[in-house]
């Protein structure tokens, strides 16, 4: 309580000049007993009261003697920010309050003071009640004569009866059982007592009064037996836990290190000792700290820990020269400070095995994965994809792997070699295989309609338009994927609307205004060079770029020739059933196919293999069944040796030069001419005929 809460502000005062009949006639009026004397800067001088005007009038002394003459001079001054029980005690009768200037700002008067130790009294007594109805246990007092002065809220909660009926009856007639007047009349404490009360069995604590050494009462708190059984049983039931805890920890195959939150080792498990192969003893009792710069361990995870406040992870080398993984993890209180860092240890060899192991099940996994894919590909969508060449297996798992993908697809390769069916292939095993698919050839377009056809048109856009209008191939592919092959064919104008699509994912009908968005994959296909176009001036750079995100070259026939053997097997097998046919063609044929370039590349193979097999008459067909045009580019084509199976390498240069040397015979007329063009002597090529049974008749 500070002084300012007591006194009264801003009093009435006196100045030294004033007589003492005027100072009479202020106290008579405003009643009261004294008053301040200040000088002309209102500073405190002095102090008057009603006790100087009875010593002025003992002393015969006039009405009209000036205050000075009988003021007190030395006097006990407060600040109002001053703590009350400080500076004010029963024995001062009044105190002038002053700022710190020596102004008088209060006084507490005689009746201030009463009334705020009166206050104060209250305040402590209340409280006191306060704190004994707050206890949690029954407390009970009387006086010598046996009558009850104390009954808090739990004695009334367990001994029945309200505090105003039994306060002032004898203790023996509320608590028959009780025998309290035992303490004072042996003034003897008695701890821990069990007594019955009411029926209920209570553990009492019982001390005689005692004020100036006379014994004035007793008092009791009692503690109801049930809740230190309830106690009793939490405690039990907390070692079960605690023991089941230190089984759960002791029987972890990793080991476990704990410590409190400034980093003292509590406690480590056996699994511990066996990983780093250190002793219990060498940590317990000991701060992480300490053991770091010991060199027991290189580097402590749980000081890391209580650094970054975070769970870290390191590789720890122990001082025995095992190296292990340590995770530590901090366990935090309600205010955020870290009580606990549990760290978690694994030795490094054995989690190396394990992941060595696991790369192996993965590289193996991964394996087994890319061979389904491969075949996947082969045989999902359309079984005219053939791929038995490497080139053609790299190639189809690249297909494979960018279809998981919705990225846009550049598909560049020269015709006939089946840009539309890896581009089918791309949506069969993409995340839109549910959804549309769309072809779209815009080279095959009128150019004049091409726009409509894409973007669709509203009614009455242009003549002959359907009254409803018409939704255009991007709006069906929508959800889907749409394949625009032949983009270098796109007329320069379009190729404007299209960079929009690509770079906003709306379209726009002919003849309407309202942009649509739609969601499709877009996937292009082409077989002409476009940044070559593009440096022309015939095809837009920027639409180029949108479209080249992802680019995929289809290789042509004449670069995976291991694939010829298996389309001819296909293709005559799908002719025979679609023509009712039972025809083959001879190896010789076979040989030949490997020897022919295919500008028309799979096209061009398959056209000619349903050409011989409708228009011979023959089951078996042979190299006679070929077109001219074909045995003549065979002829035409410069040296290409052809390996049909593994023979011994010396039979197999001699076959070569062989042929060579057929091919020399049939092109040139002299030997001389042969020589130039194989880069030997003439001498020789007349040698190596001779020996192969050559000659321009047998050529």
């Amino acid at each position: 309580m500070k002084v300012r809460d007591i006194m009264t502000p801003d009093p009435i005062t006196l100045n030294p000049d004033q007589k003492i009949g005027e100072a009479l006639n202020i106290f008579i009026e405003n009643q009261f007993d004294g008053a301040p004397v200040v000088d002309e800067n209102g500073r405190l001088i002095g102090l008057f009261t009603k006790s100087h005007i009875y010593r002025a009038i003992n002393n015969h002394m006039g009405l009209d003697t000036r205050i000075e003459a009988l003021m007190t001079r030395e006097i006990l001054t407060g600040f109002a920010d001053d703590e009350f029980d400080e500076v004010v005690n029963p024995y001062v009768p009044r105190l002038p309050v002053v700022d710190e200037k020596g102004c008088v700002v209060g006084i507490a008067t005689r009746g201030d003071i009463a009334k705020a130790f009166f206050n104060s009294y209250q305040n402590i007594s209340l409280e006191l009640d306060t704190i004994i109805n707050s206890a949690h246990n029954v407390i009970v007092s009387i006086n010598e004569e046996g009558k009850i002065k104390v009954w808090n809220a739990m004695a009334e909660k367990l001994l029945g009866g309200k505090a105003e009926e039994v306060i002032g009856k004898k203790i023996n007639e509320v608590l028959p059982t009780s025998d309290l007047m035992n303490v004072i009349e042996n003034g003897i404490a008695e701890p821990l007592k069990k007594v019955q009360l009411n029926g209920r069995l209570f553990l009492s604590n019982r001390s005689p009064i005692k004020k100036s050494g006379v014994i004035v009462g007793a008092v009791a708190v009692l503690l109801d037996v049930s809740e230190i059984e309830t106690v009793s049983r939490e405690l039990e039931h907390f070692k079960e836990l605690n023991r089941e805890l230190d089984a759960i920890i002791d029987s972890s195959f990793d080991g476990l290190y704990i410590a409190d939150g400034n980093g003292l080792t509590l406690r480590l498990n056996q699994a511990y000792e066996r990983i780093t192969g250190l002793k219990a003893s060498e940590f317990l009792g000991k701060n992480v700290r300490d053991i770091e710069k010991e060199g027991i361990v290189s580097e402590s995870v749980t000081a890391l820990v209580l650094e970054r406040k975070e769970a870290v992870t390191i590789n720890q080398q122990m001082r025995t020269g095992r190296t292990t993984l340590s995770t530590g993890n901090p366990v935090f209180d309600e205010s955020g400070k870290i009580t606990r860092v549990v760290c978690n240890v694994r030795d490094i060899t054995e989690l190396n095995l394990l992941k060595k192991k696991l790369e192996e099940v993965e590289n193996l996994s991964k394996h087994y994965e890319n061979q389904l894919r491969t075949l996947r590909l082969q045989y999902s969508g359309s079984k005219k994809i053939i791929g038995n060449s490497q080139i053609m297996k790299d190639f189809l798992d690249t297909v494979f792997r960018l279809s998981r993908f919705d990225s846009t697809i550049l598909i560049t390769g020269e015709s006939g070699t089946g840009k539309e069916l890896i581009a089918e292939t791309i949506h069969n095993n993409s995340i839109r295989k549910d959804g549309s698919y769309i072809k779209v050839n815009c080279g095959a377009i009128p150019e004049n309609l091409l726009e409509s056809e894409l973007f669709g048109y509203e009614q009455g856009a242009f003549t002959g338009a359907k009254e409803k209008g018409k939704p255009g191939f991007f709006q069906l592919a929508n959800g889907g994927t749409i394949f625009l092959d032949e983009i270098g064919d796109l007329p320069f104008n379009l190729q404007v609307k299209l960079l929009r699509v690509l770079q906003n994912r709306e379209i726009t009908r002919v003849g309407g205004t309202k942009s649509i968005p739609i969601d499709v994959r877009i996937v292009t296909g082409t077989n002409r060079n476009l940044l070559d176009m593009v440096e022309k001036k015939l095809f837009r750079e920027d639409l180029y770029y949108r479209l080249n995100v992802v680019p995929i070259h289809v290789p042509p026939l004449r670069e995976r020739k291991d694939d010829i053997p298996p389309l001819v097997n296909h293709f005559v097998e799908i002719f025979n059933r679609k023509h009712k046919l039972n025809k083959k063609f001879t190896q010789e044929v076979i040989e030949l196919f490997f020897r022919y370039d295919w500008p028309g590349n799979v096209r061009e193979l398959e056209n000619l293999i349903e050409r011989i097999m409708v228009i011979s008459t023959k089951d078996i067909l042979t190299p006679d069944e070929l077109p001219a045009y074909f045995r003549d580019a065979i002829l035409d084509h410069k040296s290409e040796i052809l390996v049909s199976g593994i023979i011994p390498l010396q039979d197999a240069v001699a076959d070569v030069e062989k042929q060579i040397l057929q091919k020399a015979y049939a092109q040139y007329k002299t030997t001389r001419e042969m020589g130039k063009h194989l880069k030997v002597d003439a001498s020789t090529i007349v040698r190596k005929a001779a020996k192969y049974g050559i000659s321009p008749h047998n050529k």
